[in-house]
């Protein structure tokens, strides 16, 4: 996990994106209105084979959800993945994907939620990718704010965002690599060659429709490991569909008391998860959080190296 990251190339006009479903199913509804968002982009889309499938719960068989990423990765024409949706699913997928030579053509892969795996994988192969929302939200079209920052990365423009306060926010800046998602999918990768839990790095946690206990003991099980206590800086997403219990009447509250006995920043209520505004993340790349006002937090993200400048 100590290697240079690699960044995708940028994506140029005539680029294609390939959507697929590596996980649920979707929706072919927010396939079909996502397609002249992007296209309206100037780059071509193609849908691959079992995007739109069904195979109980997921939108394929393993084998099926696997080729499709396989063909994927391994097309050079392809230079981008946009996952269509989440839903568990990715693990199956995680050692034979493993085993592709993904690092000879890196492409960008975007998606949330259980597509926090494969950005775990990408991230173990030493590239960048991107946190961000999918297709149910692009269909929503260019002007919306996310997918605009989102269009910007693909064409390698780094972001930089700046969210209210919070007043369980810790005041500081720290700079370093970026990494996280939804916090059950990336605990479950502990201890796996997919784990990508650092010391020394800004986590950014999310997630949606788990007990407080359930995160707590996430918690505990970061801060038990050595990680938490380590950490740079700590972005807190939203945490969403879930009901207080006697202990805690709301995860922030929880999250407080578990970092109280650090000094790092820590940034809450930031606009990451299952929410309609869902900014983009670049996983695994350098970022600067700036905690400096009772009123504001600042995620800065390092402008993105080209082939040029490596």
């Amino acid at each position: 996990m100590s290697q240079n990251i690699v960044f995708p190339a940028p994506l140029k006009e005539g680029d294609t994106i390939a959507i697929l479903s590596p996980a649920g199913i979707v929706k072919p509804e927010h396939v079909k209105y996502a397609i002249p968002v992007l296209e309206e982009q100037g780059w071509k889309v193609r849908v691959m084979p079992h995007t739109l499938g069904r195979w109980g719960n997921y939108s394929g068989t393993p084998a099926e959800r696997l080729a499709d990423l396989e063909d994927a990765f391994l097309d050079p024409e392809v230079r981008a993945i946009l996952c269509s949706r989440g839903g568990y699913g990715v693990v199956h997928l995680m050692d034979a994907l493993n085993r592709l030579p993904i690092e000879n053509d890196p492409k960008w892969v975007i998606g949330y939620s259980d597509i926090s795996a494969l950005h775990a994988l990408m991230s173990t192969k030493g590239i960048a990718s991107i946190h961000a929302s999918m297709t149910s939200h692009i269909r929503k079209g260019a002007d919306d704010i996310d997918n605009k920052v989102l269009f910007e990365i693909l064409r390698g423009q780094a972001p930089a965002f700046t969210f209210e306060g919070h007043q369980y926010n810790r005041l500081g800046q720290c700079s370093g690599k970026i990494i996280g998602g939804n916090v059950a999918v990336i605990a479950e990768l502990i201890n796996t060659p997919y784990d990508i839990i650092e010391d020394d790095t800004i986590l950014f946690i999310e997630d949606v429709s788990e007990p407080i206990y359930k995160i707590e003991r996430i918690m505990y099980q970061l801060r038990l490991s050595g990680v938490l206590p380590r950490l740079r800086g700590l972005v807190v997403g939203q945490f969403t569909e879930y009901r207080g219990d006697s202990n805690y009447r709301d995860m922030e509250t929880m999250i407080y008391d578990m970092v109280k006995p650090y000094s790092y920043p820590v940034a809450f209520n930031v606009p990451i998860g299952h929410v309609s505004h869902n900014i983009p993340v670049i996983e695994s790349a350098q970022a600067t959080l700036k905690v400096t006002d009772a009123n504001q937090a600042h995620l800065i993200f390092w402008p993105m190296p080209t082939p040029e400048s490596k």
